[in-house]
């Protein structure tokens, strides 16, 4: 790790010695390996909402830095157990015994499990809870790009209308009022614009329509 460090975000407390150049120089970079809607990009975006949640809730910015930053690197296994295998990689990381002891390695790996929006119970412990919101950028415009980004990536066979089929699904499924997405951390802005999306699918016409557009520019982009 000998290459020039500078953190990509502001954190608001000193990292111990040697993590901050560990979590940007080696972990980060995964990401890039990964699709459109889950790179560097929206690592470094969980990281600063966990740590814009974490000075509200009293959490140690050293253990969100890496929660945030190893809580989707399981997607290099497959997306359907990313987040137990995120949960595998943090514990059996070599280098993270340097910083934190057993125990607080444990409470990561937990709180890296429970991020995942379909997951049927509460997350375990504070950690999770922040990861877990922060993970879920309830943002009605960029939620239907990555959702035809990952279609584009994964099913290419499928015509517009098909994509735009698939992304309507996906949406009630996920997001919709009977959706498996849960929020843990009532009141949040995240909750909010939640509401905003339900407003939106409630003329599925009209959102349709929309998300056809949307395809067709991000079909012209080359997807990703």
């Amino acid at each position: 790790m000998s290459k020039s460090y500078e953190s990509p975000v502001v954190v608001s407390a000193e990292l111990p010695q040697g993590l901050g150049e560990y979590l940007f120089l080696e972990i980060l970079p995964r990401y890039a390996a990964f699709d459109a809607a889950h790179r560097q990009d929206h690592a470094l975006a969980v990281l600063r909402r966990s740590l814009q949640l974490g000075r509200t809730y009293g959490a140690r910015p050293a253990m969100l830095c890496v929660v945030a930053l190893f809580h989707d690197l399981g997607l290099c296994a497959g997306r359907q157990e990313h987040h137990l295998t995120s949960g595998r990689i943090l514990r059996a990381d070599p280098q993270l015994p340097r910083w934190f002891s057993p125990g607080d390695i444990e409470l990561m790996a937990q709180a890296a499990e429970d991020h995942r929006a379909s997951a049927l119970h509460e997350p375990r412990s504070l950690y999770g809870r922040i990861v877990a919101e922060a993970d879920r950028l309830i943002d009605p415009q960029l939620i239907m790009e990555r959702t035809l980004q990952y279609g584009l990536a994964h099913y290419p066979e499928l015509s517009p209308d098909g994509h735009v089929e698939r992304a309507l699904a996906h949406l009630r499924e996920k997001y919709g009022p009977s959706g498996y997405l849960r929020l843990w951390i009532p009141g949040s802005d995240n909750e909010r614009r939640l509401h905003q999306l339900w407003h939106l699918m409630e003329d599925e016409a009209a959102l349709s329509r929309r998300l056809h557009d949307l395809f067709v520019r991000l079909a012209a982009q080359g997807g990703c």
